[in-house]
């Protein structure tokens, strides 16, 4: 069975609103959903695996677009709620 995706397009919001996006819907969705997250914020590629380290996400893979200057990064949540906050 294929987990969930959810798509957060933050294109054109800089930072901190990747974080804060990508933040809100992993709180709306259930452990192992994937959470695809597209931006073309350069600070994500810190941000991103920073957030999902501090949280305990695993960063499933973390894709850079050179003709669009954009990212898409692809989260699965974290099975243990206490890393949901």
């Amino acid at each position: 069975m294929s987990p969930t995706v959810t798509e957060v397009d933050c294109r054109g919001t800089l930072c901190p609103m990747p974080v804060i996006k990508l933040a809100a819907a992993v709180q709306e969705a259930d452990a192992g959903t994937l959470v695809r997250l597209h931006t073309d914020d350069p600070a994500a590629r810190v941000d991103v695996p920073a957030w999902c380290r501090m949280r305990a996400h695993e960063l499933i893979s973390q894709s850079d677009h050179a003709e669009s200057d954009a990212s898409t990064f692809e989260v699965r949540i974290a099975a243990t709620p206490s890393t949901r906050r």
